[in-house]
């Protein structure tokens, strides 16, 4: 299969670049990390860019995003532009294709959308109240992809919570900053000791959407529209 990975320089991006590419897909890049007038380049909210992109894709893996909690509260107005609408473009440009070739598409979303849930462990069916701009920006992107389904895409949104494990991760995150933290003899410092936080490898986040896009390829079409992928 031919798929679009937006967001494929990214932690989540480069693993399923390589997966995808082992697995004898044909993986088509897209992200603004990649070098502008590259065939990789590309902005998520430029739906030209996106039109050229997508042609003869099966499928699209939707990860480009302000995907980081600070990042949104830096700037609310980017977390929201790029999250909602971009993803929004994204979209749009999979039902404009013929309906006999629209491609599926892969949205990943978050844990940042239940907010502080009142159990755990939290089902998928769980109240979405989240608390901050990037949780609401991937709810209200959540929703977009609802009402595309109802459209007739195929659709399927996965909630992913602390990815970690690649060069590809942010330096200051929890978890390479705790290793390097180590490795050095540095000190490692826990603030507030009553916090719960649910850490996942890059490697099955990996695996967890391969099996995924082999039910999309084996012809699944209605999936459930939320799943989890966890560690």
């Amino acid at each position: 299969m031919k798929i679009l990975v937006t967001g494929s320089r990214g932690l989540i991006g480069t693993e399923m670049m390589r997966r995808l590419a082992e697995a004898g897909h044909r993986p088509v890049p897209f992200d603004i990390a990649h070098d502008p007038g590259t065939p990789g380049h590309g902005d998520i909210r430029d739906r030209d860019r996106l039109r050229q992109a997508m042609e003869g894709c099966d499928g699209v893996l939707s990860l480009a995003a302000v995907s980081r909690v600070i990042d949104g509260e830096r700037n609310p107005e980017l977390c929201w532009d790029v999250n909602v609408n971009g993803t929004g473009a994204v979209l749009q440009v999979a039902l404009e294709q013929p309906a006999d070739r629209r491609p599926w598409v892969i949205y990943a979303s978050s844990r940042e959308v239940y907010g502080d849930a009142a159990a755990l462990p939290v089902p998928e069916d769980a109240p979405l109240r989240p608390l901050n701009i990037y949780g609401r920006s991937k709810a209200a992107a959540e929703a977009a992809v609802g009402r595309a389904r109802e459209d007739g895409l195929a659709t399927a949104i996965v909630r992913f919570s602390n990815v970690f494990g690649s060069t590809a991760d942010h330096g200051n995150r929890v978890v390479p900053a705790f290793a390097r933290a180590a490795a050095t003899g540095g000190t490692i410092s826990i603030e507030g000791a009553e916090n719960t936080f649910d850490f996942t490898h890059v490697d099955d986040i990996g695996r967890g959407l391969s099996l995924l896009i082999e039910c999309l390829e084996e012809g699944h079409r209605a999936l459930p529209p939320i799943h989890y992928v966890g560690g």
